[in-house]
């Protein structure tokens, strides 16, 4: 494992990517996703698995929700760019892995992943340390959001084409800022090139979630408030997509747990699946 001084990788990230593997070492097949780079890049202690953040009955719906959200971003991207598509932003990365699990899409496309400084440079350095690299179609732009400039100039210096239609999204973020600076990301979003199509994830407010998942919920709310990173903004499913539209979007579509569900969990007998009202999806098209 690194030296722990240099670990700069986000506590949520570090969450996520856990449990896009447990998805792969607990759950039973077909797996929505199969990825364990996160993992590798992590590199938990050896009972990382007896963490209470990753108990395998409490935290599946959670993961049901990661994974899900994750493979209908990446069929999203492999879709357009079949289409013809050439630009992929990641705003927040974190520990994100397509590009590293799927090279033979991403290796044409331009890949962008938005993070903070820290944590970039930290998950740079562990791509290198083990044999991935860091390929030049993948670019990291180190970036600041709530900082009052704009991502977007950052990311035309890191060779985005502002006149080409991309593929932007953000997943596991929207909850971190305010509803003010969500709006400034969808504004900015819908001024980019005609064909752009962009997909967030959002959480409704948690007394809206099911009844199973919402002590979940509010224990990560809390977890969250502790650690100086308090869920900021919440959205309802009209909401969200009145706001897209306000902003510049020509269209705005609410992806439901229940839609994922049909699409990736239909045929599963172990009842494994997202949790309905919890994070769920916003998809725009400019």
């Amino acid at each position: 494992m690194p030296d722990q001084e240099t670990v700069a990788a986000e506590s949520s990230a570090v969450r996520v990517a856990l449990w896009r593997a447990m998805h792969v070492q607990v759950d039973a097949s077909p797996h929505v996703l199969e990825d364990e780079i996160g993992l590798q890049l992590v590199a938990p202690d050896e009972d990382w698995r007896s963490r209470p953040d990753m108990d395998p009955t409490f935290t599946r719906p959670f993961r049901a929700s990661i994974v899900a959200r994750a493979r209908f971003i990446e069929d999203l991207v492999i879709e357009q760019a079949a289409c013809g598509l050439t630009q992929y932003v990641i705003l927040g990365a974190g520990l994100d892995s397509f590009a590293q699990r799927r090279p033979e899409v991403a290796s044409n496309l331009k890949v962008f992943e938005i993070d903070q400084p820290g944590p970039q440079e930290w998950k740079r350095m562990r791509l290198i340390e083990l044999g991935f690299g860091v390929p030049e179609w993948l670019r990291f732009v180190p970036f600041c959001f709530e900082v009052g400039r704009s991502w977007l100039d950052a990311l035309v210096s890191a060779g985005f084409d502002d006149t080409k239609p991309a593929v932007i999204v953000s997943t596991g973020v929207s909850m971190y800022l305010t509803k003010g600076a969500n709006a400034t990301t969808l504004r900015e979003v819908a001024a980019l090139a005609p064909g752009s199509i962009f997909a967030m994830t959002f959480l409704l407010p948690l007394e809206m979630a099911d009844p199973e998942v919402r002590p979940g919920l509010e224990m990560a709310e809390k977890g969250a408030r502790n650690s100086g990173t308090p869920f900021l903004s919440f959205f309802k499913p009209a909401e969200i997509m009145a706001l897209a539209r306000d902003c510049g979007f020509k269209e705005a579509q609410h992806i439901s747990a229940t839609e994922l569900t049909a699409r990736y969990f239909a045929n599963r007998i172990d009842g494994f699946r997202p949790p309905n009202n919890a994070e769920e999806l916003l998809i725009g098209t400019i």
